[in-house]
Protein backbone atom coordinates (compact mmCIF):
# COMPACT_ATOMS: atom_id res chain seq x y z
CA UNK A 1 0.00 0.00 0.00
CA UNK A 2 1.16 3.29 -0.72
CA UNK A 3 2.41 6.33 1.71
CA UNK A 4 -0.53 8.19 0.34
CA UNK A 5 -3.08 5.61 1.47
CA UNK A 6 -1.79 4.48 4.76
CA UNK A 7 -1.98 8.15 5.50
CA UNK A 8 -5.26 7.99 4.03
CA UNK A 9 -6.77 5.44 6.75
CA UNK A 10 -4.52 7.23 9.43
CA UNK A 11 -6.24 10.33 8.85
CA UNK A 12 -9.77 9.00 8.77
CA UNK A 13 -9.24 6.13 11.37
CA UNK A 14 -8.21 9.47 13.68
CA UNK A 15 -10.71 11.74 12.37
CA UNK A 16 -13.53 8.71 13.66
CA UNK A 17 -12.33 8.86 16.81
CA UNK A 18 -12.49 12.55 17.22
CA UNK A 19 -15.91 12.47 16.22
CA UNK A 20 -16.71 10.22 19.04
CA UNK A 21 -15.06 12.17 21.64
CA UNK A 22 -14.06 15.57 20.05
CA UNK A 23 -16.95 17.36 22.39
CA UNK A 24 -17.11 15.32 25.60
CA UNK A 25 -16.13 17.78 28.13
CA UNK A 26 -13.20 17.96 29.86
CA UNK A 27 -14.59 15.92 33.07
CA UNK A 28 -15.11 13.31 30.65
CA UNK A 29 -12.10 13.15 29.21
CA UNK A 30 -10.16 12.80 32.10
CA UNK A 31 -12.70 9.98 33.83
CA UNK A 32 -11.44 6.56 34.28
CA UNK A 33 -14.27 4.35 34.41
CA UNK A 34 -14.60 1.17 36.86
CA UNK A 35 -12.10 -1.55 34.93
CA UNK A 36 -10.04 0.53 33.29
CA UNK A 37 -6.48 2.09 33.58
CA UNK A 38 -6.73 5.35 31.58
CA UNK A 39 -8.91 7.62 30.00
CA UNK A 40 -10.24 9.24 26.81
CA UNK A 41 -7.43 12.34 27.34
CA UNK A 42 -4.68 9.56 27.76
CA UNK A 43 -5.74 7.36 24.93
CA UNK A 44 -5.14 10.39 22.22
CA UNK A 45 -2.51 11.13 23.76
CA UNK A 46 -0.69 8.08 23.69
CA UNK A 47 -1.71 7.73 20.15
CA UNK A 48 0.19 11.18 19.40
CA UNK A 49 3.31 9.66 21.09
CA UNK A 50 3.36 6.61 19.66
CA UNK A 51 3.33 7.68 16.27
CA UNK A 52 5.97 9.86 16.79
CA UNK A 53 8.27 7.34 18.30
CA UNK A 54 7.64 4.61 15.58
CA UNK A 55 7.67 6.94 13.05
CA UNK A 56 10.50 9.58 13.61
CA UNK A 57 12.35 8.31 16.56
CA UNK A 58 13.02 4.63 15.40
CA UNK A 59 14.14 6.76 12.28
CA UNK A 60 16.57 8.83 14.02
CA UNK A 61 14.67 11.54 13.71
CA UNK A 62 13.58 14.35 16.41
CA UNK A 63 10.38 13.86 17.54
CA UNK A 64 7.55 16.96 17.45
CA UNK A 65 6.47 16.24 20.23
CA UNK A 66 8.07 17.09 24.08
CA UNK A 67 9.91 14.79 26.09
CA UNK A 68 7.47 15.42 29.00
CA UNK A 69 4.64 14.63 26.98
CA UNK A 70 6.49 11.28 25.13
CA UNK A 71 7.08 9.97 29.48
CA UNK A 72 2.87 11.31 30.08
CA UNK A 73 1.94 9.07 27.44
CA UNK A 74 4.14 6.42 26.17
CA UNK A 75 3.67 2.75 26.27
CA UNK A 76 3.47 1.61 29.88
CA UNK A 77 2.24 4.80 31.23
CA UNK A 78 -1.31 5.07 32.95
CA UNK A 79 -2.61 8.55 33.97
CA UNK A 80 -1.77 7.84 37.65
CA UNK A 81 -3.77 11.04 38.73
CA UNK A 82 -2.84 13.41 36.22
CA UNK A 83 -5.00 15.53 35.17
CA UNK A 84 -5.30 17.06 31.43
CA UNK A 85 -6.87 20.63 31.60
CA UNK A 86 -8.58 22.03 28.66
CA UNK A 87 -5.60 23.80 27.26
CA UNK A 88 -3.41 20.47 26.67
CA UNK A 89 -6.64 18.52 25.76
CA UNK A 90 -7.18 21.14 22.26
CA UNK A 91 -3.14 20.62 21.94
CA UNK A 92 -3.73 16.72 22.08
CA UNK A 93 -7.02 17.41 19.37
CA UNK A 94 -4.69 19.98 17.30
CA UNK A 95 -1.80 16.98 17.22
CA UNK A 96 -3.94 14.50 16.35
CA UNK A 97 -5.01 16.24 12.82
CA UNK A 98 -1.58 17.66 12.02
CA UNK A 99 1.14 15.52 12.41
CA UNK A 100 -0.09 12.89 9.83
CA UNK A 101 0.18 15.09 7.25
CA UNK A 102 3.25 16.11 8.41
CA UNK A 103 4.13 12.43 8.66
CA UNK A 104 3.56 12.65 4.86
CA UNK A 105 5.41 15.39 3.78
CA UNK A 106 8.66 14.77 5.79
CA UNK A 107 8.15 10.66 3.78
CA UNK A 108 8.17 12.74 0.32
CA UNK A 109 10.48 14.92 1.47
CA UNK A 110 12.93 11.90 1.83
CA UNK A 111 13.75 12.34 5.53
CA UNK A 112 13.38 8.80 6.54
CA UNK A 113 16.63 7.49 5.30
CA UNK A 114 17.15 4.78 7.82
CA UNK A 115 15.52 2.39 10.75
CA UNK A 116 16.68 1.29 13.82
CA UNK A 117 14.96 -1.90 14.29
CA UNK A 118 12.06 -2.63 16.96
CA UNK A 119 10.42 -5.57 17.66
CA UNK A 120 6.45 -4.79 19.16
CA UNK A 121 4.75 -6.22 22.21
CA UNK A 122 2.79 -8.02 19.56
CA UNK A 123 5.90 -9.31 17.82
CA UNK A 124 5.80 -7.39 14.58
CA UNK A 125 9.42 -6.95 13.81
CA UNK A 126 9.56 -3.39 12.34
CA UNK A 127 12.49 -2.28 9.99
CA UNK A 128 11.54 0.19 7.76
CA UNK A 129 8.99 3.41 8.32
CA UNK A 130 6.86 2.00 6.13
CA UNK A 131 6.23 -1.12 8.15
CA UNK A 132 6.38 1.38 11.24
CA UNK A 133 3.58 3.81 9.26
CA UNK A 134 1.58 0.29 8.87
CA UNK A 135 2.01 -0.85 12.10
CA UNK A 136 0.72 2.49 13.47
CA UNK A 137 -2.35 1.51 11.80
CA UNK A 138 -3.15 -1.46 13.18
CA UNK A 139 -2.13 0.05 16.66
CA UNK A 140 -4.43 2.68 16.14
CA UNK A 141 -7.75 0.31 15.49
CA UNK A 142 -6.74 -1.12 18.64
CA UNK A 143 -7.27 1.94 20.77
CA UNK A 144 -10.24 2.95 18.56
CA UNK A 145 -11.61 -0.22 20.44
CA UNK A 146 -11.03 1.17 23.67
CA UNK A 147 -12.54 4.65 22.92
CA UNK A 148 -15.17 3.18 21.60
CA UNK A 149 -15.96 1.54 25.20
CA UNK A 150 -14.47 4.53 27.30
CA UNK A 151 -17.14 6.77 25.69
CA UNK A 152 -20.08 4.73 26.79
CA UNK A 153 -18.72 4.96 30.64
CA UNK A 154 -18.05 8.60 30.81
Amino acid sequence: MSITKQVDVLIKGRALMLKAVGEYSIEQVNKIPEGFSNNIGWNLGHLVVTQQLLCYKMAGQKTIVSDEMIDRYRKGTAPNGYIINQEEWNMIKELFVLLPNKLEDDYKKGLFTSYNEYKTSVNVLLDSIEKAIDFNNFHEGIHLGVLLSLRKLV
